[in-house]
C-alpha cells in the first residue's frame, strides 16, 4: 500500500508540474500576444489608431472664418432680489468657432423662485447671426433659496455675418415669472 500510495503521490507532483508549465506558457503566450497583435495590425493596415510617424492630422474646419475676429461683449440685468452678472465681460471669436461663456445667478431671497431670462441683441441686425446651441434662456430656471449656479451659453456668429459689423452685445434681463407658483 506504501508503494501504491507513494506512486499516486510521484503521479500527482508530475500533474502539478506539467500544469505549472502550462499554465506559465499560457501566460507567456497571452503576453506576447498582445506585441505580436499590434505589429500584425499594423502591416495589414487595420485598426491603426496612430500614424506610423507618430503624428496625428486633424481637418480643419472650414466652416470657420479666421480671416476675421468679431468682439462680443456681454451684459446682464436683473429685476428681482439676486445676482445676475456673466463670468466674462467680452471675448473675440472667429465666425463659425464654437464657443461657451457663463452667466452666473444667485437667488438672495429665502424662498424657491421660478425666473425666465430674455436676450436682446446690440447692433439688433446681429440677432439672426447669433446662433445659440445651448442656452439658459430656452426654459424657465427654478432657483432655489440662497442657491447660487452657473449658466452656460454655447453660441457661434454665422459667418454669414456682414463683414462691417466688428462688435456685438449679448444682453440678457433675467426676472421673476409673475403668478407662477415655484416648486418646493
Amino acid at each position: 500500500m506504501a508503494t501504491e500510495e507513494s506512486g499516486k503521490l510521484k503521479l500527482n507532483r508530475t500533474m502539478l508540474g506539467k500544469l505549472l508549465v502550462v499554465a506559465v506558457i499560457m501566460f507567456g503566450f497571452g503576453y506576447a500576444l498582445i506585441p505580436v497583435y499590434k505589429h500584425l495590425c499594423e502591416m495589414l493596415g487595420i485598426n491603426v489608431l496612430t500614424q506610423s510617424d507618430g503624428t496625428v492630422k486633424y481637418d480643419k474646419n472650414t466652416q470657420i472664418d479666421t480671416s476675421r475676429k468679431i468682439t462680443i461683449e456681454f451684459d446682464g440685468n436683473s429685476q428681482g432680489p439676486w445676482r445676475f452678472r456673466p463670468t466674462t465681460s467680452s471675448i473675440e471669436v472667429h465666425p463659425g468657432e464654437l464657443t461657451t461663456v457663463v452667466y452666473e445667478v444667485v437667488n438672495t431671497q429665502n424662498r424657491t423662485v421660478q425666473a425666465q431670462a430674455i436676450p436682446s441683441f446690440a447692433p439688433q441686425l446681429v440677432m439672426q447671426h447669433f446662433k445659440k446651441v445651448e442656452c439658459f434662456c430656452f426654459k424657465q430656471q427654478t432657483l432655489k433659496a440662497n442657491e447660487a449656479r452657473q449658466m452656460p451659453v454655447v453660441f457661434y456668429i454665422d459667418p454669414a455675418l456682414p463683414q462691417n459689423v466688428k462688435t456685438m452685445t449679448l444682453s440678457y434681463t433675467f426676472f421673476e415669472i409673475a403668478g407662477t407658483q415655484a416648486a418646493k
